[in-house]
């Protein structure tokens, strides 16, 4: 069963990933190994496929890295709850498919605490207590079922909530 993973705030994307563990660095085979390696050591040695992270408000904050969140996908981490994200790395997580939540649960759920996370649905169990998140927008929830927005761009050929055929806006006549 996912477990809770609790962080607080202003986590940036060298706590979840540092620079010196870079793809390019520590290797594009290991580098999800060094997650969160100075502020959880334990983390990427323990953490389940499905496994929830509850941070505090600004999650993410800093550079836009996406080598940060690509280890938390290699991880297979199920989602990320938190009461605000920093946009670029909100978009990153979501363009890899990670879903995001933003709620505070931060005095609900500890460290540990078994849950299951319906991410269609935005509800998050833990024993009888259920949360309902906000659920995501329906585009969102198009590109998680072909896994991110990345794959399904690929499978489609358009983003998600795009119509197939539908002309591009900012595509300029020739």
């Amino acid at each position: 069963m996912p477990r809770i993973w609790k962080f607080g705030d202003s986590v940036n994307t060298d706590d979840i990933l540092p620079g010196k563990f870079a793809p390019f660095m520590a290797g594009e085979e290991v580098f999800q190994t060094f997650a969160f390696h100075y502020i959880r050591p334990e983390f990427a040695s323990q953490v389940r496929p499905g496994d929830v992270l509850v941070g505090g408000r600004n999650w993410g904050l800093g550079s836009s890295r996406e080598y940060a969140p690509q280890a938390l996908k290699k991880l297979q981490v199920g989602g990320i709850i938190a009461p605000s994200f920093a946009r670029i790395h909100y978009r990153n997580l979501l363009n890899l498919g990670i879903p995001a939540f933003e709620a505070d649960l931060t005095d609900v759920l500890e460290d540990g605490d078994e849950v299951t996370l319906d991410v269609a649905s935005g509800v998050l169990t833990r024993g009888g207590d259920t949360f309902q998140l906000p659920p995501p927008p329906a585009f969102l929830t198009e590109a998680l079922r072909e896994g991110s927005i990345l794959a399904f761009f690929k499978k489609y050929g358009r983003f998600p909530g795009e119509q197939p055929g539908e002309p591009d806006p900012n595509a300029t006549a020739e």
